[in-house]
């Protein structure tokens, strides 16, 4: 079995080509990385193609004034140019992995090449993840950051074209499901983590911590979040919000301001220690096709609550390593952060239930194992 991974980026794929790598089924890997950083992950050079230029003209576009970035979103072209040079570096193989928006002319080139084509989407259906998003910034009176129409448009052809699409989550799933995709044309595996990278610390005092990791952003509910924390107002308590800050935040910043404090980006190295001296981590997401960081959390020994709308469902057993909630329910969160604040003992019993689900069932060899089961069935099924 012999393995094309093409990708307009990172994302989990060199965890995917790692995997792929031990077990021998790595034909190449395509991606807009410099081979001098994707060797960092123990990728043999030879077996890496890559395609800089949409990595050049992204990361110049986002370097431009906001006022210009705003005059017009490149994005579109963008995949576009990294896919069709991908679509030119494909060599005979058994399967092609495109990520979603960056694939469709590879697929069409690898169909006609004889390959399976498997789409992989980080996120929930395109249309939902349009719609509730939208919903979301309209609900606020902020003019909507949607996915580029043209981009929409791709991937639903994508979707079309593939022979199976891989999602990460139950609730990814149920997105393609409610839109039609039949069942059989969907591959569902759960991401997995890195134990040396997130690891539990000791904790330095007894704050009550409540900490967020991911983009500062309406999509991630942290409004709901900040909301949610500053009402319940708990003695020897924090609201710790890591990552980078989104102009649709600020004002919510501004709202809440004294009642949490904001770490800004950190380097993903260093991650574990902001969780470490933590007690318990919060996903509020509207959308989000699986949240890596909640395995993160729960590898450095905390309960998670999160929303039914993220991978959570996958993971966190509810009521025993933290909580599933629904979207947008302030008196919900608040409840859980109580209980567990009022619980010490049953957060103590959370925090240790979390670590060993995760370092049993979710760790990257874990995922390996099973995306690879899932690609053998994918050619036995020809």
């Amino acid at each position: 079995m012999k393995i094309i991974i093409s990708v307009g980026g990172r994302f989990h794929a060199f965890n995917l080509t790692q995997q792929l790598l031990k077990k021998n089924y790595l034909e190449r890997l395509i991606t807009s990385y410099p081979k001098f950083e994707v060797v960092k992950y123990g990728i043999p050079k030879e077996k890496i193609r890559t395609i800089l230029i949409k990595e050049i003209l992204e990361r110049s576009w986002r370097k431009l004034p906001k006022i210009l970035r705003n005059f017009y979103n490149p994005q579109y072209l963008l995949h576009e140019i990294f896919d069709k040079a991908a679509a030119k570096k494909l060599v005979p193989a058994d399967i092609f992995v495109g990520w979603a928006s960056f694939s469709l002319h590879s697929m069409m080139k690898a169909k006609e090449m004889g390959m399976k084509i498997i789409l992989d989407e980080g996120s929930s259906h395109i249309e939902y993840r349009r719609d509730i998003v939208k919903e979301e910034y309209e609900k606020f009176g902020i003019k909507p950051e949607l996915p580029h129409s043209k981009i929409a448009e791709k991937e639903l052809k994508e979707y079309e074209e593939a022979d199976y699409i891989c999602v990460s989550s139950l609730f990814a799933k149920r997105t393609f499901l409610e839109k039609g995709i039949s069942e059989n044309k969907i591959i569902h595996v759960p991401y997995g983590v890195d134990l040396s990278d997130f690891r539990q610390i000791p904790k330095n005092d007894n704050v009550f911590r409540v900490i967020f990791v991911g983009g500062m952003a309406l999509r991630k509910g942290v409004h709901y979040l900040l909301q949610s924390f500053s009402e319940l107002n708990l003695p020897n308590s924090e609201l710790l919000l890591v990552g980078s800050l989104t102009d649709e935040i600020k004002p919510f910043f501004k709202k809440y301001e004294g009642k949490f404090r904001w770490a800004g980006t950190v380097p993903q190295k260093n991650l574990y220690k902001y969780y470490s001296q933590s007690s318990v981590f919060v996903l509020n997401s509207i959308e989000d096709g699986f949240g890596m960081v909640i395995i993160q959390a729960m590898a450095c020994g905390l309960p998670v609550i999160c929303t039914e709308n993220t991978g959570g469902p996958d993971i966190v057993r509810n009521g025993k390593d933290g909580f599933i909630i629904p979207i947008r329910d302030i008196e919900k969160l608040k409840e859980k952060l109580l209980y567990l604040y009022n619980n010490k003992k049953i957060l103590k019993q959370m925090s240790q239930s979390a670590k060993e689900r995760v370092s049993k069932g979710f760790t990257w060899d874990v995922y390996g194992n099973k995306i690879v089961r899932a690609y053998k069935r994918v050619l036995s099924n020809s």
